[in-house]
């Protein structure tokens, strides 16, 4: 596991052949090029690119996606937790696998831009620290905007019986994936490749994982899950290590090619992306424990339910962890994302009960 400062042993992957080699040298050639034209075109917006690719951060899923989706639909809600924590979680594994290269330090490991280096920067957005392929962000955004879209897509059609108006939902989840996808190339996080299969993986896995009931899930079924996600990626990781590959490869490279070490950060590793959804499905389960069926509100309820949620879950994210030691770190970053749904189904939801609900005449 990486427990340590970010930094890494000498690279340790699986080496490619000499054709291998050359095919991903054009791929990635390719993808850089379209990356540098995007910069030159639409170099002045950047920061609406920077916003398009924190939409489609993986922890917006839980901070921003789900206390909307659950205070509109608790089914969905839940639905948008789950698909979340399995979607990044495979990716994790994924990216162990595929061994994907990063745009931002590809063009400096590669040397094939010595002498004419393209004319591209990198933002704080940049630098993350796992494996490039597929794209975490797409592969979430893609999974969970589905559940959230084929939801809105069934609601509209069965009120207005008309595909016109049942489309739209379509169209805004094409965009927001368009605009997700750019933005990561723009950022020289990914190359187009790892975009479009990150985006089809999550597709699949959206469709797939939105049939399952949580409504009637235990508590135990949650910290089962939980346990399991933790122990398969402990195994995968050692499995890799057993073999001669060292998973935390990508660690030293992003450090190395970053402009600016502040941009690499602990909470972009892999591991942290594994802390967050066995937090988020551990805190799932409690909060269905303390109420399992949630209470009933009105709109002006459930509004205020979502912006007092909103505004915690703001603070919540904003609350600085302590890097050092690792395993602090990332023990509480587990206990920071399974504070989430607690938050959002329990806590908020309780105190609006108590601040609304009327007393009871004798």
């Amino acid at each position: 596991m990486f427990c340590g400062p970010l930094t890494s042993d000498p690279l340790r992957r699986s080496a490619p052949n000499m054709a291998e080699r050359s095919f991903m040298d054009a791929l990635h050639t390719q993808g850089l090029r379209a990356a540098e034209a995007l910069q030159l075109a639409t170099g002045s917006h950047h920061d609406l690119w920077l916003f398009a690719s924190h939409l489609g951060d993986p922890k917006a899923a839980f901070l921003l996606l789900f206390p909307l989706s659950f205070h509109l639909s608790r089914r969905v809600g839940l639905a948008v937790v789950w698909a979340a924590a399995l979607s990044e979680w495979l990716n994790l594994v994924l990216k162990w696998v595929l061994f994907g290269e990063r745009p931002f330090w590809w063009i400096g490991e590669s040397r094939l831009f010595v002498k004419a280096p393209p004319q591209v920067q990198q933002f704080p957005s940049t630098c993350e620290t796992g494996p490039g392929s597929p794209s975490g962000h797409m592969m979430v955004t893609a999974a969970v905007w589905w559940v959230v879209t084929s939801s809105l897509t069934s609601h509209l059609y069965s009120r207005t019986n008309s595909k016109l108006f049942a489309g739209v939902p379509l169209l805004l989840y094409a965009l927001v994936l368009v605009a997700v996808g750019l933005s990561r190339i723009f950022l020289l996080a990914h190359f187009p490749h790892q975009v479009v299969g990150g985006f089809l993986a999550g597709l699949v896995l959206g469709v797939l994982l939105n049939r399952t009931e949580l409504e009637s899930r235990s508590l135990l079924f949650f910290l089962a899950t939980s346990a399991a996600l933790f122990a398969g990626a402990l195994l995968f990781y050692s499995g890799l290590q057993q073999v001669g590959v060292d998973p935390s490869w990508s660690i030293a490279l992003a450090r190395r090619w970053c402009t600016r070490s502040e941009w690499v950060r602990m909470d972009t590793t892999p591991f942290s992306s594994l802390m967050r959804d066995c937090g988020a499905l551990i805190g799932l389960g409690l909060a269905k424990v303390w109420r399992p069926r949630g209470w009933s509100f009105s709109w002006a309820p459930k509004a205020l339910c979502l912006a007092l949620s909103s505004m915690a879950l703001y603070h919540i994210n904003r609350f600085a962890l302590p890097v050092s030691p690792p395993v602090l770190f990332y023990t509480l970053f587990l206990i920071k994302f399974s504070i989430v749904p607690q938050v959002v189904m329990f806590l908020i939801p309780g105190l609006v009960h108590l601040l609304t609900a009327r007393p009871k005449k004798e």
